[in-house]
């Protein structure tokens, strides 16, 4: 195994597991029950707390605090986990914590994300890949929020809220209802505003297909005619455009069970 370099500086508790090829950087604490993959890298002043992974070639710079404790009052110090995917870029002063006992106990991150200046990821939360979380954008406990999704600067997401595949949420938003996917969302008290077509482009979506979901956005939230929200979403789910993958991935995520309405467009 390929040693790692450790600062002398740096405290790494009895018990921690610390990969190969690892960069641990001056002044930061690791705990006992913190495990590095390899090719993990630390800025200074970096803590690591709790019962924490963190996958191979994760970049963490100074003043993180990854692993501590929920920011949540129920919390009683019952064991519980933070697991953060591969190839990660958490930035200054960001935050994440683990889970609670309420939650499933597990805080999960996935690979291939950017957490920007002072952005934070709370108890339970689950996300997945290639995500983008800007400067000081704050994620309450148990959001859900799938692959691909772009937040902007000082976004606010309610606790419980998911977020969409694809979907992109203009800064300042304050989210307090699900957010579909693909779709943007702008505004202080956000409205939907349309698909996030750049992020569609870029997965490579036909135009065709965006056409096709654009329509399906448009009859979902259509409060002209006669039929109610669930009427209208039955109708287009017998539909066999439903075969469309992006289609699809929209039909199922609003009949999941939630606690939130969804996100929609200006009335």
């Amino acid at each position: 195994m390929l040693s790692s370099t450790i600062h002398p500086t740096a405290i790494v508790e009895d018990g921690a597991k610390i990969g190969s090829l690892c960069n641990i950087g001056p002044y930061c604490c690791i705990g006992s029950e913190v495990i590095l993959d390899d090719n993990v890298t630390l800025g200074s002043h970096v803590v690591i707390s709790g019962k924490t992974y963190i996958g191979k070639g994760t970049q963490i710079w100074p003043f993180a605090s990854v692993g501590s404790i929920p920011q949540d009052l129920k919390y009683s110090g019952e064991s519980s986990t933070l697991t953060i995917g591969e190839n990660n870029l958490i930035r200054e002063c960001v935050s994440i914590s683990i889970g609670t006992e309420g939650g499933g106990g597990n805080t999960n991150i996935g690979n291939d994300c950017l957490f920007m200046l002072g952005s934070h990821v709370g108890h339970d939360c689950k996300l997945g890949n290639n995500i983008v979380v800007a400067n000081n954008s704050a994620i309450a406990g148990h959001v859900i929020i799938e692959d691909n999704v772009n937040i902007g600067g000082l976004v606010g997401i309610h606790q419980f809220c998911r977020i969409g595949e694809g979907s992109m949420i203009g800064a300042h938003a304050m989210v307090s209802k699900d957010v579909i996917p693909f779709s943007m969302i702008v505004g202080m008290r956000p409205v939907l505003s349309g698909l996030n077509l750049v992020g569609l482009k870029r997965r490579g979506c036909k135009k065709e297909n965006i056409k096709i979901l654009l329509e399906i956005f448009s009859k979902i939230f259509d409060r002209k005619g006669s039929q109610n929200f669930q009427e209208r979403l039955e109708a287009i789910s017998n539909d066999s455009i439903h075969e469309i993958s992006e289609v699809r991935k929209v039909l199922e995520f609003m009949k999941q069970e939630s606690t939130r309405s969804f996100v929609a467009p200006k009335s």
